[in-house]
């Protein structure tokens, strides 16, 4: 072995060590995290990749504004374990998508994932397309608007555009958003066929079967607005003092549907400003992006 070779080893062991512990070895009875493998899909599946699916949490588990993550910690995040995070942390490194900082003895994200983040959204013409309307929209209604596709069961920001009020919402790209209380992730589940809802709604019951009956209620409920008001609604639903209005669309060109919302702080923006100014601009910028990226 290559003395460098030696030493990015002795470096991502101290990495796996980090809290004065060495990891176990693995055990016969390791078994996959349910939020990774639910209901043994990995082992009933043949064409699920389990070692794939976990590298990827181990990616995912880095939170906005977290810089450094140890092995430990990742390992806790993703129910694995430590041996197991250990070699998927490793080889993330190998491949550029991890850096190993020795100084802190911690991982951050490597600089291959900012150019696989590039390319993904330099994909997503339909941000080019909308973002002068955006704009404007952002502007009459000095609120932030954005663009949001589905990230697991979430919404993730693709883009967006904030007015020029002095006080506006902590969103930006990048930034997630809960699916069930968000305008923007109503809007989505509105957009869906009835056939691609099915799962989605069975995956979300799956995370509380006894909080479903309500969630189930009220997302039906946002789906009857978007058909006879045009937009879904969050208004303090996400947070109290946010309210928000989202319409939910399908680019076309083999693109998964996506929404855009606009909202702001209520003292910025009210539920009836909203409703009565914001929302036919909303719906009209929305309807010309419908089908955009063509069939």
């Amino acid at each position: 072995m290559r003395t460098s070779e030696a030493s990015r080893r002795r470096a991502h062991a101290r990495g796996a060590a980090v809290d004065g512990t060495e990891s176990p070895a693995m055990s016969p009875n390791d078994t996959p995290p349910p939020d990774l493998d639910p209901e043994g899909e990995g082992k009933d599946d043949r064409h699920f990749v389990t070692a794939l699916a976990r590298g990827l949490e181990v990616l995912a588990c880095f939170k906005r504004g977290e810089t450094f993550l140890a092995n430990h910690e990742i390992a806790d995040r993703c129910k694995l374990p430590r041996s197991t995070v250990s070699r998927l942390t490793y080889t993330l490194t190998k491949l550029g998508y991890l850096h190993f900082v020795e100084e802190v003895g911690k991982y951050r994200l490597g600089t291959q994932l900012m150019a696989l983040s590039t390319v993904a959204l330099g994909g997503l013409e339909v941000r080019q397309i909308a973002r002068p309307a955006m704009r404007e929209l952002a502007n009459f209604s000095n609120a932030t608007v954005g663009l949001a596709v589905r990230d697991h069961l979430s919404m993730r920001y693709v883009e967006c555009l904030r007015g020029p009020a002095a006080i506006s919402l902590n969103i930006d790209v990048g930034v997630r958003m809960s699916m069930v209380r968000s305008s923007i992730g109503r809007a989505y589940i509105s957009a869906l066929t009835e056939a691609e809802r099915v799962p989605l709604f069975e995956e979300i019951k799956m995370l509380d079967p006894l909080a479903w009956p309500p969630v189930r209620a009220d997302l039906e409920k946002a789906m009857e607005d978007h058909a006879r008001l045009g937009c879904c609604c969050s208004f303090g639903d996400w947070q109290e003092s946010v309210s928000a209005i989202a319409v939910g669309f399908r680019p076309g060109g083999g693109l998964p549907p996506m929404a855009i919302n606009c909202g702001a702080p209520t003292v910025i923006s009210e539920p009836r400003f909203l409703l009565d100014e914001v929302r036919p601009r909303l719906i009209e910028m929305v309807r010309r992006l419908d089908g955009v990226m063509g069939a």
